[in-house]
């Protein structure tokens, strides 16, 4: 099979096309033929050498979400899914056979769910782990319906994800936005939108007096600048851990706010919230962005696009 990966750590170009031994489904096992990969900051990261492999060999294959059919099943796998069904999986890039940049990938049944009717490979490959991100910040944040809960970086795929499941919670969502997202955010629908900044934390509290009950920090912000946005006994929820930016353990204790980092891995198995996202991306409750799509052997030009910022939606490896 073609797979898209690297042997050393570096820039976009580190990235190319290999020859691989096509996997099967063994036990317990589904196989996805990909026609869909999303471009995600993780994969920048893997492929900058930021994240730990541990004894995964070279080449190593980027990739957290793939969406595409159904073409083997092991045995013995008890599913509803069958031979020809359109899927969609988040993927481990730090397992030993790589992440979803490949033409075929195995997966645990429990990670593969259908994929949104309709919404094809490459929309569909937006959600499972920007949606399953952005679900688990919510449940890790605990709010309670009519609470309030602030979000920044809120025009990307994971912020608007967290407003739109946000408002379906029931929740009163403050959402930053830059000049040009404004009419973007306010669509998700956020029910108020402040000016991105350094001074994001007074334009929340502009909207909020005395604090909102969480944050999301989706733009990695970091938590000791949002910190004061949040009233007493609320709770912040960060994407990635943090080191000087963080707030600190003094201030967590004198004011009771609860510090969440998310790692989304702790969802990589539940088919059930996957499927439930399946389900609200059908009702339209979740909107899927693709900003552009290109075929595989073009993944260093999409880390490139990726990484000059600005795309709202995801970008897009077809294979």
């Amino acid at each position: 099979m073609q797979a898209v990966g690297l042997t050393s750590f570096g820039g976009p170009e580190v990235l190319r096309t290999f020859s691989l031994a096509e996997p099967h489904a063994g036990p317990g096992e589904v196989r996805i033929r990909v026609h869909a990969a999303t471009v995600n900051p993780g994969d920048t990261l893997l492929r900058s050498g930021m994240i730990d492999l541990g004894a995964v060999e070279p080449p190593y294959l980027p990739g957290m979400e793939a969406a595409g059919v159904l073409d083997e099943i092991g045995e013995g796998v008890d599913t509803d899914l069958r031979l020809g069904d359109h899927v969609m999986a988040m993927v481990m890039p730090i397992r030993p056979e790589g992440g979803a940049y490949a033409e075929y990938v195995v997966l645990p049944v429990s990670s593969v769910a259908p994929a949104p009717a309709g919404a094809g490979h490459a929309r569909a490959a937006t959600l499972p782990m920007n949606g399953l991100t952005a679900r688990l910040a919510l449940d890790r944040l605990g709010l309670a319906p009519g609470r309030t809960l602030a979000v920044t970086g809120a025009a990307g795929v994971v912020g608007g994800y967290v407003v739109q499941l946000a408002k379906a919670d029931g929740l009163h969502v403050v959402a930053d936005a830059a000049p040009a997202d404004e009419e973007l955010v306010r669509s998700l629908p956020a029910d108020v939108v402040v000016p991105r900044g350094d001074d994001i934390a007074d334009r929340i509290l502009d909207a909020v007096p005395g604090g909102v009950d969480g944050i999301v920090d989706a733009a990695l912000i970091g938590s000791a600048r949002l910190a004061p946005a949040i009233g007493d006994g609320g709770g912040v929820a960060v994407l990635r851990d943090e080191d000087s930016r963080a707030v600190s353990p003094a201030e967590l204790r004198r004011r009771s706010l609860s510090y969440r980092v998310i790692y989304v891995p702790d969802y990589v198995s539940d088919r059930a919230r996957l499927d439930t996202l399946r389900r609200q991306a059908e009702r339209g409750v979740l909107t899927l962005r693709v900003a552009r799509t290109l075929p595989a052997a073009r993944a260093a030009e999409a880390h490139r696009l990726l990484e000059a910022g600005g795309t709202r939606g995801r970008i897009v490896l077809e294979f």
